[in-house]
This record gives structure tokens, sequence and C-alpha cells, in this order.
């Protein structure tokens, strides 16, 4: 639970496990002296807060000795029902897809939470499945997961979360040039 510790007049900060969060704002966070443009402080805010998240995330599956994108892909092939994967459609469904997607099935076949078969159709395509123990391990992290998510978000309201999410969605849709 997380428990409100109150260091400076304007800045409340909050301590659940070892991950700290802290109220306040970005050029603050950052250090920044100088005044920065919205877009700017907008960008650097958002990754910011990313690495936050993503640390807070991080020290849950560590207990479990899962990376992210370990978790990711469990949770990839559980979502195909017993049905196979093969790494082109992992690597599609990744939230980092950057990360390599061999290196991180061959990581969990060696924990016993992945298995390799060679399609009896295509004897070219490798065929990727969720094992029981992998799908036991997320049963448990289920609930540990989703009440660390709670956590994070504490100080959002569920309309407040709807709107992030509605403005996040329509972030990622922006153009290249």
């Amino acid at each position: 639970m997380l428990k409100p510790f109150f260091r400076k007049k304007y800045c409340i900060t909050f301590v659940y496990t070892n991950i700290v969060f802290t109220s306040m704002q970005i050029e603050d966070a950052i250090k920044s002296i100088h005044t920065l443009a919205i877009s700017t402080k907008t960008v650097v805010n958002m990754m910011y807060t990313s690495r936050i998240i993503e640390e807070a995330i991080v020290a849950v599956l560590k207990q479990y000795g899962l990376s992210t994108p370990q978790y990711n892909v469990l949770r990839i092939l559980r979502g195909q029902n017993g049905n196979p994967a093969n790494l082109s459609t992992i690597q599609d469904r990744m939230i980092d897809k950057n990360s390599n997607t061999t290196r991180l099935v061959d990581k969990l076949i060696n924990k016993g939470w992945v298995k390799r078969n060679v399609c009896e159709l295509n004897r070219r395509k490798i065929e990727m499945f969720i094992t029981d123990d992998g799908l036991k391990i997320l049963k448990q992290l289920d609930p540990i997961i989703e009440h660390n998510n709670k956590n994070i978000l504490s100080n959002l309201t569920n309309n407040e979360l709807e709107h992030l999410n509605k403005l996040l969605d329509k972030l990622r849709t922006f153009k290249t040039e």
C-alpha cells in the first residue's frame, strides 16, 4: 500500500517496495534550470514517467526471474489460447519491438515456461506454445501485477484514466516527417 511521506512543502513522495514515486513538476524532477517548450516538456515528461512506471513493474517481475519482455512473450502466448505462435507473430505483438525475440523465447524455454515445436505441416515453421508452468506463473502474477498497476495509477480517477488512454491512443498516430 502506498503511504504518503511529506518531504517538502510542495512535494509528496509515495513509497512502495523500493520504488519512490514523487509528485513534482518535470522540470524539478530533471533539475532543469531552463523553461522547456511545451512540446519538449510533454515528451520529456512522458519519457521520464514511462521509466518510473517500468521500474515499478521490473521490481515486481524481478522477484519471479522475469524481465518485462519475457513477461510480454508469456502474455502473448497465453493470448493464443492454446494455438501456436511463430517468432514473427510474437515480434509483431511485442510492446518493445527492439526485443531479441529468439533470445527471449530461448530463456523462457530454459525455464520450462515455453515449448518450441516444428510444425508437422511445414517443417520449416517453428511454433511456440506456453506450457502449463508458464500459465501457472502468469496466474500467480496476474493479481500481483494488477495490484501494482493500481498502485502506480492510484493518483488518477477512472475518468482521468479513460481520458489519458484516449490521449495516448491519439498520440500514437503522429506522422513522421
